[in-house]
């Protein structure tokens, strides 16, 4: 049995407000964030789900259980967080202005001065924008493609053997590991270029069939439009 996944991304963020590199690290969900979140929830309060899941930051898990309590047709117990679909790691730059830690990423990928993140990966593919973001890191920490890679096929191999008799299921993530996500599994993507960057509270659709292999079938959509 196929198994659609509703992949949200969570709230706003103080730091999203604040223009910060927010990766592993965390910041409370803003008022803002919280409200528009809301209006998803309750787009989606009447599409049952055989259950929720979050990634194991706050506030993907603070995200997760507005949709849960909200959801008026689906009985959904404990919610399952999962390590593999937290956000893209930034290792040092966590925390960082989100510009000027982009400057030093295109500096670092020999382009020169350059804050605007799609400038950059369309200029140098998306391989070779990760590798910059290590090797500007001042002590590596942060997730090459290889590293990020194997953690996304790792969670779409953890998802499907926990959703094996689950036909539809929500997974509150995170920003850049959707848009990381539906690069590599959307066929609207070229594989190696920017797509836009999912805007806080909306739904990426996906399909994960019985074989194992998983597609992108709808991208940042307004949760009131599906």
């Amino acid at each position: 049995m196929a198994t659609e996944v509703y992949l949200v991304r969570h709230g706003e963020t103080m730091f999203n407000q604040l223009n910060k590199v927010q990766g592993w690290c965390d910041s409370p969900l803003t008022v803002k964030g919280i409200n528009d979140l809301k209006r998803t929830a309750d787009a989606l309060s009447q599409v049952h789900f055989d259950n929720m899941y979050s990634s194991d930051l706050k506030r993907a898990i603070d995200t997760v259980h507005l949709m849960k309590n909200a959801n008026l047709v689906s009985d959904i117990g404990k919610i399952k967080k999962l390590p593999e679909f937290r956000e893209v790691f930034f290792g040092t730059f966590e925390g960082d202005d989100i510009n000027q830690t982009w400057d030093q990423v295109a500096m670092a990928a020999g382009i020169g001065h350059e804050d605007d993140v799609t400038k950059i990966i369309n200029q140098v593919g998306l391989h070779d924008f990760r590798e910059a973001i290590k090797k500007a890191d001042p002590r590596h920490l942060a997730e090459n493609t290889e590293e990020l890679d194997k953690r996304m096929v790792r969670g779409i191999q953890v998802l499907g053997d926990l959703t094996k008799n689950e036909k539809r299921v929500l997974l509150v993530t995170h920003g850049d590991f959707i848009k990381t996500l539906s690069i590599k599994y959307w066929n609207r993507s070229d594989g190696k270029h920017d797509i836009i960057f999912p805007n806080n509270g909306s739904v990426t659709r996906g399909i994960l069939h019985d074989d194992g292999q998983f597609e992108i079938v709808d991208y940042n959509v307004d949760a009131e439009k599906l």
